[in-house]
């Protein structure tokens, strides 16, 4: 069994993506416990010691931080606020980020800045482990006091409240605690309100979606290399002296992917006879280079964002501070969801130039990717799916994070709404995905007629991609139903592993 301790030591994107795949257990290192009883230990004192009111621990919440909690009382705020935050609606979180939402919330609680009892941090921590996935819906956060209405779904089993899924059934939080014997966890001062800030809704969605697309970014430059050797496109606009007098780091990077994966090549060296290619080849180093840097930038955030603690009020025992403030806000993961989105979708748009540059009947290719075009439609239609999609997701690049509605009596007067950006970037990075599918599905048609007409062959790393992509999706001499072949394609490259590629 594979664990992963969570602990002060920051969590990297990498080591994530390790945890999901390898189905990972968590479990808690011992300078965390220990964090989390002292933070909770100190608060407990502080609550005796101190007269003056402390936002959250002793009072309301919102606008109604001035109304006082009596010490009998303040068990019962923390379940009532995770009660009346549990106002969630639309679909349901997907249970593959809803695991990460779990990760990053006791991730985030750990580092003994929230005030937690330690038995809550281990209850989230079985839910992890033993697949249980609290039913969260992906609308009601404004993303600024942190995702409220999202993570009171995630916290309600907790209290033996809301419903998860588990072993694929829809169960209540009562039959769970059942099932396990679990006793509901009795909130104490502050928990609730630690459990319900934060930006794990987001950072899940993020996390994700930058996993996803560091995978397409890479994608897109292979699929890039079938169509350009299936164009009979030129190798020039790759060569590294044209990049270094520009040296945008992404821009160099895929110049260098395209020129090795391309290397030994026999239809790409051959004798050309047009002396340039339209810019979705010929800028590609330009076009994926730029996205490649804005997914590098939005890493490095993301990064910080789930090695934070995210809370409010934010403790610091050593100091003898309960302080205030804002770190719940979702603006810095806002600006950058909805950047992301921009550069996915541009992965996206290009992908649709070059799938409707290949089926125009150019250079030597028939019109539409079929031998007998006219009683065959061929693949005239899944460009137009193509189209379709890239159109909407422009639409979704419609930035989230510049929009802000009050909210709470005006206490909450500006909010990132980094939670749209969060639920329209993962349909941006899906729709991506679809669309160099069909890119490829056109693509290893075109290959195919190229080596015909070439009696040529590609390099071998191109060469064994389309093989291993023949094995699912099968060549169209006549016309067939190619939505089946859209989501083969799909499959493929979905679960295609490439890392032995670049």
């Amino acid at each position: 069994m594979n664990i992963h301790q969570i602990s002060p030591k920051e969590l990297t994107l990498e080591e994530v993506e390790r945890i999901l795949k390898g189905n990972y257990q968590l479990s808690l290192s011992l300078q965390s416990k220990q964090r989390i009883i002292r933070c909770r230990e100190y608060l407990d004192k502080k609550m005796i010691s101190q007269k003056e009111p402390i936002y959250g621990v002793t009072t309301g919440f919102g606008s109604l931080c001035n109304i006082s909690i009596s010490k009998e009382e303040l068990s019962l705020l923390q379940e009532n606020l995770v009660k009346s935050h549990a106002c969630g609606t639309g679909e349901r979180v997907p249970n593959e980020i809803v695991r990460i939402m779990l990760l990053n919330k006791i991730q985030s609680i750990s580092y003994g800045n929230s005030g937690v009892q330690l038995k809550t941090v281990e209850r989230l921590i079985e839910f992890f482990n033993k697949g249980i996935y609290p039913l969260v819906y992906q609308q009601g956060s404004l993303g600024a006091s942190g995702d409220l209405a999202p993570l009171a779904h995630l916290c309600l089993p907790l209290l033996g409240l809301g419903e998860v899924e588990y072993e694929g059934r829809r169960i209540s939080g009562e039959e769970l605690n059942r099932k396990f014997s679990w006793k509901n966890i009795t909130l104490q001062s502050k928990e609730g309100l630690a459990l319900l800030n934060g930006t794990q809704f987001m950072s899940a969605f993020a996390v994700f979606c930058i996993l996803k697309s560091k995978r397409l970014s890479l994608l897109a430059d292979i699929i890039m290399s079938v169509s350009l050797e299936a164009f009979d496109g030129r190798i020039e606009p790759f060569f590294d002296n044209v990049h270094q007098v520009r040296p945008h780091k992404g821009q160099i990077r895929t110049a260098e992917n395209i020129r090795k994966l391309l290397k030994g090549s026999q239809i790409i060296e051959q004798t050309k006879t047009h002396v340039q290619d339209p810019y979705s080849f010929r800028c590609v180093p330009q076009v994926h280079g730029a996205s490649k840097d804005a997914i590098d930038h939005v890493c490095s955030i993301i990064t910080t964002e789930i090695n934070s603690a995210t809370d409010n009020p934010t403790i610091f025992p050593e100091e003898d501070l309960v302080i205030s403030a804002g770190n719940f806000h979702g603006q810095p993961l806002a600006i950058n969801l909805d950047y992301l989105a921009i550069a996915v979708a541009e992965l996206g748009s290009i992908s649709e130039r070059r799938t409707y540059q290949l089926i125009g009947g150019k250079r030597g290719l028939p019109s539409f990717l079929v031998a007998n075009p006219g009683l065959n439609s061929g693949f005239m239609i899944p460009q137009y799916t193509a189209a379709s999609i890239v159109s909407q997701s422009k639409q979704l690049c419609t930035p989230a994070s510049v929009d802000t509605i009050d909210s709470s009596q005006g206490q909450e007067d500006h909010v990132s709404f980094g939670s749209n950006a969060a639920t329209k970037l993962y349909r941006v990075v899906n729709n991506t995905e679809r669309v160099l599918a069909i890119e490829l599905l056109n693509a290893a048609q075109a290959f195919d007629f190229r080596k015909k007409i070439s009696k040529k062959h590609s390099s071998d790393l191109i060469e064994e991609f389309v093989k291993d992509y023949r094995r699912e999706v099968n060549f169209v001499e006549n016309d067939e139903i190619l939505y089946k072949l859209i989501d083969k394609s799909i499959n493929f490259i979905s679960q295609k592993d490439i890392s032995n590629i670049l």
